[in-house]
């Protein structure tokens, strides 16, 4: 008999046929005993039977996006078609070690939700990112944004999802910040075990670099309306100077210089050394956002 949880993995995926096989490959070649599932959910772009495949305790299904364009109703499509206890994520470009899903689901218990640590790789470089505890709560999270806690990381029971703390949001500006909130929402619900191994690949890549003109409005939205819906921040100073400095950044790429400034003081009246509210005043000076962008991506980092 076997004992372990049936999982089904959702991959949202939009014109990169290339870098999804190789992230397939990589989920049905774990050393998990139990079955596992991938739906591949392609969002606006016709799905690729192609990669529709069954076979021992494996198998692979591909589905359209039937929820609202974006990897917010991807996901979901995803979650809502799949019928395995567990639920996991993973994006087109990533790669899982083997024993990620077997150590995950071994950490997890009684748990809801778990995550685990990342290497962040291209073809020049390789950094490890985890969070160095077993388990992350909601102060934790409210505290700062914890970028190694990567949606390809991401293990859930599903009815714990479908049921309590609820799908991916498709309500914020742009999908930005989805995978935050959804920390947020589960780590209200209990919580959210954390192996701080690596068992996920995470690609760098030009692709994933925010173009600072085209998505400034968005991301200053999507921040603002977390903040207008997680009255929590108030009380977590450097949680919200973190999303404060973000947002200044994207009002100063979008020339907006005296909302800039405006976020900037918020930021720095909860906490005065936020280096986002400074290179943020540094783009109001003249700097172009998208040189710190790329010199923050070379390392590894992002705004």
């Amino acid at each position: 008999m076997n004992d372990w949880p049936a999982v089904t993995v959702v991959i949202p995926t939009r014109n990169r046929t290339g870098l999804l096989q190789e992230t397939i490959d990589s989920i049905l070649g774990q050393d998990y005993p139990g079955d596992i599932t991938c739906v591949a959910v392609f969002d606006q772009s016709p799905p690729d039977e192609s990669f529709a495949t069954v076979r021992s305790g494996r198998r692979v299904v591909v589905t359209p996006n039937t929820r609202q364009p974006g990897i917010a109703g991807a996901r979901n499509t995803g979650v809502l078609l799949g019928d395995g206890e567990l639920v996991a994520f993973c994006d087109d470009t990533d790669l899982w070690l083997p024993h990620r899903l077997r150590a995950q689901v071994a950490a997890l218990g009684d748990g809801h939700f778990a995550t685990c640590g990342i290497e962040l790789f291209n073809d020049k470089v390789a950094f490890a990112r985890s969070v160095p505890t077993s388990k992350v709560t909601l102060r934790d999270l409210l505290r700062k944004q914890l970028p190694s806690m990567h949606p390809s990381t991401y293990l859930m029971r599903r009815d714990a999802m479908v049921n309590g703390f609820g799908l991916v949001s498709e309500e914020l500006p742009g999908g930005y910040g989805e995978d935050y909130e959804l920390l947020l929402r589960a780590a209200r619900f209990g919580p959210i075990v954390n192996v701080p191994e690596t068992g996920v690949r995470v690609r760098l890549h030009t692709s994933s670099h925010f173009s600072v003109v085209e998505t400034s409005e968005t991301i200053s939205s999507a921040l603002r309306w977390m903040l207008e819906r997680y009255p929590e921040f108030s009380r977590a100073p450097g949680g919200y100077a973190q999303l404060a400095g973000k947002i200044a950044f994207a009002e100063a790429a979008l020339g907006r210089s005296a909302q800039a400034l405006r976020w900037i003081g918020r930021a720095v009246r909860r906490r005065p050394w936020e280096p986002r509210a400074y290179l943020a005043l540094a783009v109001t000076a003249g700097m172009p956002a998208p040189a710190i962008v790329g010199g923050l991506h070379k390392m590894g980092r992002g705004i």
